[in-house]
């Protein structure tokens, strides 16, 4: 029986990646295409939820997204996601790009959707279908299609399909209608815009190709299950009139008869194959012929329900997922379902239009069988559609061709060979042979457009023979056909032809294609050469580096003279400057500047190159007369200063720049040779560079070079340049000195006045000794640096005094005080000086200085009338007035009077001045001016306290205050006594002595501040009944003095009684406190005094039963209640009847276990208080108390009391008895069940427990029975806990610390039966059994290793020491490397032969399997062999073989190296040829180095030809024979006297000289047989002359004359066959030119191949070509 049609393979289990069975359905689990599942999971309530994609191309990789959404379906083959959100908000994310692509908000519920194209969703909605193009820009929404048909209404949506035109889509949806699925779809028509219902349940589209059709036909599917049967429809839509007519087809679904509820879920269709593939909600898959409708195959291949399938990337079958959470392919068995389908023979047809249609093997002898029978009965017409239907095309051969082609046409109708190959051409392509057959005939008729026209439509295969028949009659489309075809040399030569030079370079580049470019360049430089120097600009910038020798390519183009082509080559290629092309720039610099020395001007200006002599080029340079570039490239300092004094011929900022490449030194040289040469022509040049390069030469030097050749107007330009910028004293100086020289005595006073940097002495001494007519620049430097003194030293002594009065009054009249200073000092008369002043602007001069001036030299008086004739003139300077105020003082001139009146003067200045001579007058002055420091220190050092008192309480400045009462005045106390006896009772107001007040206070002086407010507040004055007095005296005793505040208490009476009672407080005078508020009637605050500060509880009662105030028992009892008096405390609220501070009271007395206390509080609350803590805190005192009938009758009644939080608290404190009725009467099943455990009734907490369904309280109610050792109790619980999986580790680790190890194992089995039983349980039973019943764990792992966490189970495993079952887990869970490695560390245990063989070749990681050998090279040395045959296909030879070679075990492993000698690698052949030769097996040895040529032939025929064996010597020549060393291969053969193999290898070598020197040896040695061997083997190459001089000279004339005669015969036969074949050559020409006028072109028949082959002349060659070269059919020739 033939095995199955189908290929079935399990791709995954869903659940091994950690996803839980309830996340595997039809909302939560989709499949777009055969690369991702996408699958969204929420663990439980509390998990957040996520999105888990499977990527199956990349080894079913996971990755999962915290991703919360409604649903979710992954793109088909990118990582894009579109997720749906409330049923309306649609979103499509790139993962790969972390970006949002699109959004939409929809105005309708989205029921369904799917990706029905790569770059299209379809959405359905209750009442529409919109189409959304995901990757349009333009398209922002989703854009309605259709409205759906009323008869979906009501129907689940399970499906949306459209045709591959977009012009047929249909919507599948399913409803329960009397106890059975009922299927519905709309069928929707885009062009003609109706809509058709039909009842079905699964539909696809498709297209087919039908015989004879010259396009596909649309096909239609659907299948439907009714209550009366199933049906696959098969129709077509939109039907073509050129096509044959597809008649509907309706088969019967087969369902068996037990599956009476199942019906079609999905159906796609296979376009490659043609095949529907149906899938039932029972897991049955049917496969359908598409076009027949027959089945070809049904049967079931899931157990569980297929809810979402989607066909296979390539078209050829289909994926699903059922609701296991398996991944499943069906695919068609290219290699069985042919001979499947021929075991009926009903299906025969079928199977040879399968075979034809999808090129599938099995039905050839079917194919050439009705092929051969066609044709013995002359139906050659149904005879080619055979052939050209045939599977694979096995049947479409050169020899079908020439069979049809042998077949007469019959008279009006086209020929067999024309129909068939029309038939070819309309299936597809043509292949090799069948395309030239068509060609041919084709171009020798001239119907090119006919040719262009199949090779448009991919119709004929190109190769390098239907390119060589193309070239002859249209040059560019052979181009085209070699380009199709891959024919490189070809395809050059053609571009070369064409003239298509910039395209040979890409397509060399993109075939790997190295033509011989120099050759190309050559040939293409002769007739293009601006197309050959792009050529080879193209060639030396490649990419990867030079195509071409680029001294070749100059070579090329100087043979021709093309300086220019040349140039522009090299400036290209050389682009890059790299240092190995340095002779390659002089090259081409060299030949410009010798014929166009203007080109090399220019490139040497653009700074291209860097790498050229520069020694050759800078001489060539200079004899051209390019000065500049010689200097450019000149290294010799001679030569460059014999060049650079040609100023005249070089560019004067490039000249300057020059200069930047020099030292300093060589710099210098440079410009003293400029300078020396041609002082006149160069200094102008000169002094641009000294100005440019004056920071880096030195001024210095460049001053000493401009003063050697002494030319001031030089020295001058420099300095003029630089000294703006220059802060050297010397350059400043010299450029003073140097414009002195020559008369520029503008820029002299200028620098004079601008200047910073010059030295000031000396330039003064300069000029003083210059003598210059003019003295502003001596006056301008005198007046800058203070040289007034010397300046009028120098000008009173050479009597020019009126370059003084122009100085005072033009120049600089603020120098007047020391102009007036000097002549003071020179004896002028003073009337001279009076004069002066009397000349100069009053308001300019600084009067301050004129009097410092005139003062220092007691000469103040001098000034007077000068004074006062500026106070005449409107001049009120404050200097004014001060220099009258002295010489009032110092005259005593009424001074006080003026001091007091006169607002003018600077009181500071003048009290400083009187402070020696009237210390009065500078009280008078520093009083007027406020001039605080000055007069308190005037008045300290004077002892005039009394003012200094008076002027502070005045003044009433607090910082001055402060200063005067600082405790590091020494005159403090004296101040203070003036203070308290005069100045504050002779004042009146209130601010000031506020002031001196706050003064005292702030200055820390308690005592006298008491001293001085006792003083004013208790002996009568004005300030006796002040507030704020009376409270600052109280104040400031209880700081200074607290005796005295209880007296102030009593004997004052205006002072603010609550703030002082607070600062008492704070102060620690509480009796004062209390006194104060008893005195306010402040009860309150009094009894919270006694309470808080005098901490006396009982004074404070007694206070309380005194005034007898509410508010008094409450403060009171809180201070009871503060001191845990709890009793007293309740007494004293019970009496203020305040229930107010409930919650404390029932802290505090719960604590101190004062209940029934307590119990009378909180009834007295309750009277007013409606609080749920005081009906908690009652309720929990009746528990306390044990009053369990009083709480009963209290919670029945109507109370506000947190029962739970109550019984919460009974649980905690034990009162269990209590927590039950609290419990109870709330129906808390899960508390009431843990109360019961702790109350010894478990039964009872069991069932409570089951009503309460709750984790934690099946964790209680469980830990209890187990510490009861109930585990029949306990046994309920835990299977109530394990179901969830993040309690069973806890619950094991429970059982396991207790010791209960099997009642653990008993519970986990009896909860593998549960409904919820998960992974986790299997796992944990697994890791229980390794721990405890080691034996049973293999049984158990074979049972539910699929439903086993196996990672964690091989962590166990592992502790467990249970090696088979770890390598068992491993090679369950893909982990071939681990099971491998487990098997080999453990091989006592783990390892056996078989299994580890299967295991170890399906291993990832290599090493392993070299470790495998190392492991049987050890252990298993016999099974060697048999491991290494099995790992023959993935391990490197070469590495085994050094691998034992070096362990030196090679002959071990023979079998296996002659295995695979077929590989010829050169490690094996090595290694076995040394094998052979220790074994001395010759014969074996001979075969290996025949058949395998990859060794060093030359060390093994070394090695060899010393063997002591004739025959391994002989092996050694063979190999010297192979490798083509005849000489050495002659010689073993002649040594070991083995002529016959000598002879044959001087035939083999082809090489005269070679059998010559043989012949020579054989008639030296008189071996006359050896000779007449040579001369019949080496018949072709010996020579006729050699042959008879030999004979002659041996007189071997006998043996040599069969050779002569066969000699001379040949020779005349060779010339009677030329002569022959040039007649006939002659003739045939003659007929040829006769017949092509005379024949008719095949008939006129439509494919012009209605006459068979006809034989056409060979095509002229192109002469007359442009480029003089005629075109080679075979490929470019070389130039």
């Amino acid at each position: 029986m033939a095995a199955l049609p189908i290929k079935f393979t399990e791709v995954l289990q869903l659940t091994n990646l950690e996803i839980i069975p309830a996340s595997i359905g039809f909302n939560s689990c989709t499949l777009e295409s055969d690369r991702f599942i996408c699958v969204r999971q929420r663990l439980n309530d509390d998990a957040q939820p996520e999105v888990i994609i499977v990527d199956l191309h990349n080894n079913n990789n996971v990755t999962r997204r915290p991703i919360k959404a409604d649903s979710a379906i992954m793109h088909w083959n990118q990582l894009v996601i579109a997720l749906k959100a409330q049923q309306r908000t649609l979103q499509i994310f790139d993962l790969d790009q972390r970006q949002r692509l699109k959004s939409a908000a929809m105005s309708e519920d989205v029921l369904f959707w799917k990706w029905y194209r790569e770059n299209h969703l379809g959405l359905v909605t209750d009442n529409s279908i919109f189409h959304w193009n995901v990757f349009d820009t333009a398209q922002s929404a989703p854009v309605k299609v259709f409205d759906r048909h009323p008869s979906l209404q009501g129907c689940q949506i399970i499906n949306y399909r459209v045709s591959d035109d977009e012009k047929w889509m249909v919507v599948v949806g399913i409803s329960s209608q009397q106890g059975r699925v009922v299927g519905a779809m709309q069928l929707y028509s885009r062009e003609r815009g109706v809509s058709q219902h039909i009842e079905g349940h699964a539909a696809a589209f498709g297209s087919l190709r039908l015989d004879g059709a010259s396009s596909d036909t649309k096909i239609f599917t659907f299948a439907v299950r009714t209550a009366t049967g199933a049906k696959l429809h098969i129709v077509e839509v939109d039907h073509q009139a050129s096509n044959p007519t597809f008649p509907k087809k309706a088969v019967d679904v087969y369902f068996p008869a037990e599956a009476v509820n199942d019906f079609p879920v999905a159906m796609q269709v296979s376009q490659k194959y043609s095949v529907v593939y149906l899938v039932t909600k029972y897991g049955f898959i049917h496969l359908y012929d598409l076009e027949s409708g027959t089945c070809i195959f049904m049967n079931r291949i899931s157990s569980e329900t297929i809810f979402v399938t989607a066909p296979s990337s390539d078209s050829s079958g289909i994926v699903g997922v059922n609701r296991r959470g398996q991944v499943l392919t069906v695919s068609v068995d290219e290699e069985t379902i042919i001979p499947y389908l021929l075991q009926n023979p009903a299906n025969s047809s079928l199977a040879v239009k399968l075979a034809a249609r999808a090129a599938l093997p099995g039905a050839d002898n079917l194919y050439a069988q009705q092929f051969e029978q066609l044709i013995q009965q002359g139906n050659h017409v149904e005879a080619a559609k055979v052939a050209a239907n045939s599977p694979r095309g096995f049947l479409r051969t050169p020899q079908t061709i020439e069979r049809f082609k042998n077949v007469p046409a019959q008279p009006g109708q086209l020929s067999v060979i024309l129909q068939y190959f029309g038939m070819l051409l309309d299936k597809g392509t043509l292949n090799k042979h069948e395309t030239l057959e068509l060609v041919r005939p084709v171009l020798a008729q001239n119907r090119k457009h006919l040719l262009e026209k199949w090779m448009k439509e991919g119709k004929l295969e190109c190769s390098e023979e239907l390119g060589d028949t193309v070239r002859m009659h249209d040059l560019n489309m052979a181009l085209t056909v070699y380009l199709k075809a891959g024919i490189p040399h070809k395809v050059i030569a053609a571009y070369t032809e064409t003239g298509q030079f910039d395209r040979i370079l890409p397509y060399a580049k993109e075939t790997s294609y190295s033509p011989d470019y120099t050759s190309l360049l050559q040939h293409i430089v002769r007739i293009n050469p601006e197309k050959g120097a792009e050529f080879a600009s193209m060639l030396a910038n490649e990419e990867g580096g030079s195509l071409v020798d680029i001294d070749r390519v100059v070579d090329v183009f100087m043979s021709q003279n093309m300086i220019q082509q040349a140039t522009a080559f090299l400036l290209d290629a050389l682009k890059e400057n790299k240092p190995e092309q340095g002779h390659l720039q002089t090259r081409l610099l060299e030949m410009n500047l010798l014929n166009a020395p203007q080109v090399a001007d220019a490139i040497l200006g653009n700074d291209m190159f860097s790498h050229y002599d520069k020694a050759r080029v800078a001489q060539l340079c200079e004899n051209a007369g390019l000065y500049q570039r010689a200097l450019e490239n000149n290294q010799d300092e001679a030569a460059i200063k014999r060049i650079i004094v040609n100023t005249n011929m070089l560019n004067q900022e490039w000249l300057i720049n020059f200069f930047g490449n020099f030292s300093v030194e060589q710099s210098l040289d440079c410009l003293n040779e400029m300078l020396r040469v041609n002082i006149r022509q160069n200094l102008q040049a000169v002094v641009q560079i000294a100005t440019k390069y004056s920071d880096l030469l030195g001024p210095a030097r460049l001053i000493d070079l401009f003063e050697k050749y002494k030319t001031a107007e030089g020295l001058y330009y420099y300095l003029g340049s630089v000294v703006n910028v220059s802060e050297e004293p010397d350059v400043h100086f010299k450029y003073i000195e140097a414009a002195t020289k020559t008369g520029q005595l503008t820029e002299v006073e200028r620098i004079c006045r601008d200047s910073k940097f010059y030295n000031p002495e000396k330039v003064k001494n300069f000029l003083k000794e210059a003598n210059l007519t003019e003295q502003l620049p001596l006056i301008i430097v005198c007046d800058r640096f203070n040289f007034v003194h010397d300046l009028i030293l120098y000008l009173y002594q050479n009597r020019q005094f009126k370059s003084i009065e122009v100085y005072v009054q033009r120049i600089n009249p603020a120098r007047t005080p020391a102009v007036i200073g000097g002549l003071l000092d020179v004896d002028c008369e003073e009337s001279v000086v009076k004069s002066l002043l009397q000349s100069v602007n009053a308001t300019a001069i600084p009067i301050d200085e004129l009097v410092t001036e005139v003062e220092s030299r007691n000469r103040l008086k001098l000034l007077l009338p000068f004074l006062e004739a500026s106070l005449a003139a409107g001049n009120h300077q404050q200097a004014v007035y001060n220099a009258l105020a002295k010489i009032y003082i110092d005259s005593n001139n009424d001074p006080e009077k003026f001091l007091r009146e006169n607002e003018q003067y600077d009181t500071l200045t003048v009290g400083k001045y009187c402070e020696k001579r009237d210390p009065n007058l500078a009280y008078v002055a520093y009083r007027k001016g406020q001039n605080d420091l000055e007069l308190v220190n005037v008045t300290n050092e004077n002892g005039m306290y009394k003012a200094q008192a008076r002027y502070l309480l005045d003044r009433t400045d607090p910082e001055l205050w402060a200063f005067a009462l600082s405790p590091n005045n020494m005159h403090r106390r004296s101040l203070i006594d003036q203070v308290t006896s005069t100045a504050v009772p002779e004042s009146t107001e209130p601010d000031k002595v506020s002031v001196a007040v706050k003064s005292f206070l702030d200055a820390d002086l308690p005592s006298e501040l008491i001293e001085l407010l006792e003083k004013i507040v208790l002996e009568p004055s004005p300030f006796s009944d002040n507030e704020n007095l009376q409270n600052l005296l109280i104040l400031t005793a209880t700081k200074s003095d607290k005796s005295r505040v209880m007296g102030y208490v009593h004997e004052l009476s205006r002072y603010n009684a609550p703030d002082i009672a607070g600062i008492c407080i704070e102060v620690g005078l509480f009796e004062e406190a209390f006194e104060v508020y008893k005195k306010m009637d402040a009860h309150v605050e009094a009894a919270n005094v006694l309470v808080e500060h005098i901490v006396s509880i009982d004074r404070a009662q007694e206070y309380a039963e005194k005034v007898e105030l509410p508010q008094v028992w409450s403060r009171v009892a809180k201070a009871q209640l503060g001191g845990l008096r709890v009793s007293d405390a309740i007494e004293s609220y019970i009496r203020a009847q305040d229930p107010g501070n409930y919650d404390e009271v029932i802290e505090i007395a719960t604590h101190a276990g004062k209940d029934d206390d307590l119990i009378r509080y909180l009834r007295m609350a309750r009277k007013t208080q409606r609080e749920p803590a005081v009906d908690t805190a009652l309720a929990f005192s009746f528990a306390r108390t044990d009053q369990l009938s009083e709480l009963e009758d209290f919670l029945h009644a109507t109370n506000v009391a947190d029962i739970e939080t109550s019984g919460d608290k009974a649980y905690e404190e034990g009162y269990h008895q209590a927590a039950k009725i609290f419990y109870t009467s709330i129906s808390n099943w899960a508390k009431l069940a843990t109360t019961l455990v702790h109350l010894g009734e478990y039964q009872a907490a069991v069932e409570c427990a089951r009503k309460a369904n709750s984790v934690k309280v099946w964790k209680q109610v469980n830990e209890a029975c187990v510490d009861k050792k109930e585990f029949r109790l306990a046994q309920i619980c835990g299977l109530n806990l394990i179901v969830h999986a993040e309690e069973l580790q806890a619950l094991v680790k429970q059982y396991e610390r207790n010791g209960y190890f099997d009642e653990l194992i008993s519970l986990l089995e009896a909860g593998l039966g549960l409904e919820r039983a998960h992974m986790g349980m299997f796992t944990e039973l697994g890791i229980a059994l390794s721990k405890y019943h080691p034996d049973r764990v293999m049984e158990h792992l074979k049972l539910f290793w699929s439903r086993i966490n196996i990672p964690k189970m091989i962590r166990a495993c592992e502790e467990a020491h249970l090696w088979p079952e770890l390598v068992f887990l491993y090679c369950h869970y893909d982990e071939w490397d681990n099971a491998a490695l487990a098997m080999m560390e453990r091989a006592a245990d783990a390892w056996e032969h078989h299994s580890f063989k299967d295991i170890v070749v399906k291993v990832a990681n290599l090493e392993i399997y070299y470790r495998a050998l190392n492991f049987y090279l050890q252990e298993q040395p016999s099974l060697l062999t048999d491991l290494l045959q099995a790992l023959t296909a993935r391990i490197d030879v070469n590495r085994v073989v050094k691998m034992f070679e070096k362990s030196d075990n090679i002959p071990l492993i023979k079998p296996f190296l002659l295995s695979v000698q077929s590989q010829n690698k050169r490690a094996v052949n090595n290694a076995i040829n040394d094998l052979l030769i220790e074994e001395e097996d010759h014969k074996t040895l001979r075969d290996s180095v025949e058949n395998c040529e990859n060794y060093d032939p030359v060390d093994l025929a070394q090695r060899l030809e010393r063997h002591e064996l004739v025959f391994f010597r002989q092996i050694a020549a063979n190999i010297y024979r192979k490798n083509k060393r005849w000489d050495k291969s002659i010689a073993l053969s002649k040594q070991d006297k083995l002529f016959k193999d000598a002879i044959e290898t001087a035939a083999i070598s082809g090489k005269a000289e070679v059998v010559e020197d043989l012949t020579r040896y054989f008639v030296d040695i008189g071996s006359r047989e050896c000779y007449v061997g040579m001369l019949y083997a080496c018949y072709d190459l010996l020579r006729l002359d050699f042959v008879m001089e030999i004979s002659w000279r041996h007189s071997l004339n006998d043996f040599t004359m069969p050779f002569m005669i066969n000699f001379m015969s040949q020779q005349a036969r060779t010339i009677d066959t030329l002569h022959k074949d040039n007649e006939e050559r002659k003739a045939r020409e003659a007929s040829q030119k006769k017949e092509e006028d005379n024949t008719p072109i095949l008939g006129g028949s439509r494919l012009m191949l209605t006459q068979g082959s006809v034989g056409s002349s060979s095509p002229q060659p192109f002469l007359g070509q442009p480029n003089g070269i005629a075109s080679q059919p075979t490929g470019f020739r070389a130039f």
